[in-house]
């Protein structure tokens, strides 16, 4: 996978990252194992990090670039349930890669710092939506944010794969990770710059796998 061309396009637009090409190939198939065995991907980050959680799940959980037309014996069970609506749902809906973004849950997560401890708004949420089939995508430009080492860790005792998306040294939480994407850059908005379009070459290499035909 590493010598797909969605990864030269990457490497061509942006040869800074030209040494992750082989860790982004990984990281994609261990998604793609984590999706052909009814697993899920899990994605946190703050601030800036926290939109890129919410935008790669956007990205998975319907059609990016790819057509994904939803399997021919929900379509017919859609239509027997519902003549009338079934068959628009049938036409309509897209087949989606189950992704969650952590961050997205605000009564919960606001739960979880008023009654336990704002560092394990993740952790928590990791603990309980997580099991062994996962993954779970930490987000951290400088990979020191505790709430996102706390889900690293708590990954991992689920034995959850754990793909880290970081800053050139991938700080505490490297430790915890079993792929380090660590773009090669230290401040916050340059490492930004670049998490965009490693997450756009996952989502499209997943999304090829499983789909492949463009619309």
């Amino acid at each position: 996978m590493s010598n797909d061309p969605i990864l030269k396009e990457l490497c061509e637009r942006y040869p800074v990252l030209d040494s992750l090409a082989g860790s982004i190939a990984e990281a994609a198939e261990r998604i793609i194992n984590c999706y052909k065995k009814g697993g899920k991907l899990l994605v946190c980050g703050n601030g800036g990090s926290s939109s890129d959680s919410d935008h790669m799940v956007g990205e998975l959980m319907k059609s990016f670039e790819s057509s994904r037309p939803i399997k021919k014996e929900i379509a017919e069970k859609l239509s027997e349930i519902s003549p009338e609506r079934g068959k628009y749902l049938a036409q309509k809906l897209e087949s989606g890669l189950p992704a969650i973004s952590l961050s997205s849950q605000t009564s919960l997560t606001t739960a979880i710092c008023n009654d336990i401890d704002a560092c394990l708004a993740f952790a928590q949420q990791v603990l309980g939506y997580g099991c062994d089939k996962d993954v779970l995508i930490a987000i951290s430009t400088s990979g020191n944010s505790r709430n996102i080492v706390d889900a690293c860790i708590t990954a991992r005792a689920l034995n959850m794969v754990v793909i880290g998306l970081t800053g050139t040294d991938g700080g505490k939480m490297k430790q915890y990770c079993d792929i380090l994407l660590n773009v090669p850059e230290k401040r916050t908005l340059f490492v930004q710059e670049l998490h965009l379009p490693v997450m756009h070459s996952l989502c499209l290499l997943i999304e090829q796998y499983f789909y492949g035909n463009k619309k």
